[in-house]
């Protein structure tokens, strides 16, 4: 009799622990393990070799765990029935049902959502040698359930394409930050953290003409206007890489770079006039609108430039797009101390912001949580152009997205400013 009672104990351990290994190993964090494992911990390796033969495992755990289980329920039956006599068969159901549900199910199993990582290192060495153990057994199974489900003509493959390997980990970026997100530094931290890693994921789908520097904010200069006007111009001028054009804007002839005209300004010793500013330019690299960010960002890696003009189907000139735009998409813009890191956007004591016309929606979305559209327009105003489908007049208000768009200046037919009020 104690004897009895003693086997179904221990078989009763043995399906927690089948059960345990199960649910600790199909939720083990893969990115875990495998930094754990290029640590040179063996187990973690254990844990990676096992989940690459999941079928394997799980029909290893599967038959364990059966097993215990009916020869508990066997023997719990006979001794029952021992004791009890014909009504010990009910008996026994009720009190099996009962344990193995609560030591043998919901115990270990919920142990193990709560330390998962911990016990799957534990169980690998144990779940390993069983696998080797039970491989045989397990092999059959497998095939006869390859037979069944190609009689039902049901795939058995893993539908895993890069497609789903992408959306999986833009759902473990969210999931993990949501989880760690709050209030706080802590919080806003949390927050750009997961913009930057959702940025780095959208490379490959956003086009460099929905984060061009548009040609109206550029400075140009005339290729034929003296060179010592060029060097003022140049000087008084803030970025380092000026286009040069001749006869009409979109003739680009060279883009000079700040560095090397100093140079030649320094070891020049006649008239700047006749300095030969446009032998200085380099060559102009034109690309079209719809190049990806990642592609034109590995561009920039193997020509070793920074700098490049941006053309529509039509070969006119749209802007340009530098090497620090593309990671700007990525760690968001370098301003000041400021609350809002936006340029071109000022909170409002009532809730509202002030937002000029040109602001980019993926800039807005990404400080702010937003979750505008930036399908149908790159920047603000051509948002409230999509929608109102007019050139809407200074003071007219608009309501879409969860939003109030009030226009608050409109120059020409370009809306630069716009009070925005959320909810």
């Amino acid at each position: 009799m104690i004897e009895s009672l003693l086997a179904i104990f221990v078989l009763l351990v043995l399906s927690g622990l089948f059960s345990g290994s199960e649910t600790a190993l199909t939720a083990a964090s893969r990115p875990l393990m495998t930094e754990l494992e290029k640590g040179g911990n063996a187990r973690a390796r254990l844990v990676n070799r096992l989940l690459q033969k999941r079928e394997q495992l799980i029909g290893t755990i599967l038959l364990g765990n059966n097993l215990v289980n009916i020869l508990a329920s066997a023997l719990a039956t006979s001794f029952m029935i021992t004791t009890f006599g014909e009504a010990g068969v009910a008996y026994a159901t009720a009190g099996m049902t009962i344990m193995v549900l609560i030591f043998a199910e919901i115990l270990p199993k919920t142990y193990a959502l709560t330390h998962t990582n911990t016990m799957a290192l534990a169980v690998a060495p144990i779940m390993r040698g069983l696998t080797w153990l039970f491989w045989p057994i397990t092999r059959i199974i497998q095939g006869l359930v390859q037979v069944m489900l190609g009689l039902f003509k049901a795939d058995a493959g893993q539908e895993k394409t890069a497609v789903h390997a992408l959306a999986e980990l833009r759902g473990a970026i969210e999931l993990h930050t949501a989880e760690a997100d709050g209030g706080g530094s802590g919080g806003r931290t949390v927050r750009r953290e997961r913009a930057m890693l959702k940025s780095v994921l959208d490379l490959a789908d956003v086009e460099v003409g929905e984060i061009v520097v548009h040609r109206s904010d550029l400075v140009m200069i005339d290729a034929d206007l003296p060179s010592s006007e060029i060097v003022e111009q140049v000087l008084n001028s803030p970025f380092t890489r000026i286009p040069l054009w001749r006869d009409r804007m979109d003739n680009i002839v060279g883009v000079l770079h700040v560095k090397a005209l100093l140079r030649a300004v320094q070891a020049y010793t006649g008239n700047l006039d006749e300095l030969d500013v446009i032998g200085l330019a380099a060559p102009t690299w034109f690309i079209p609108e719809t190049t990806t960010l990642l592609h034109q960002l590995q561009a920039f890696r193997e020509r070793r430039e920074h700098f490049a003009m941006v053309v529509d189907e039509y070969g006119t000139i749209m802007g340009v797009v530098t090497l620090e735009d593309i990671l700007e998409e990525i760690v968001g813009d370098i301003s000041d101390e400021h609350d809002v890191q936006v340029a071109g956007v000022r909170a409002q004591g009532d809730g509202s912001y002030v937002v000029a016309g040109d602001v980019t929606i993926r800039d807005l979305n990404r400080e702010f949580e937003w979750d505008l559209p930036d399908d149908v327009a790159n920047t603000l105003a051509g948002l409230i152009l999509h929608e109102a489908r007019r050139i809407p007049e200074a003071g007219q208000s608009f309501r879409f997205h969860g939003f109030r768009f009030e226009v608050l200046k409109r120059v020409r037919n370009r809306i630069t400013s716009i009070r925005v009020v959320p909810g």
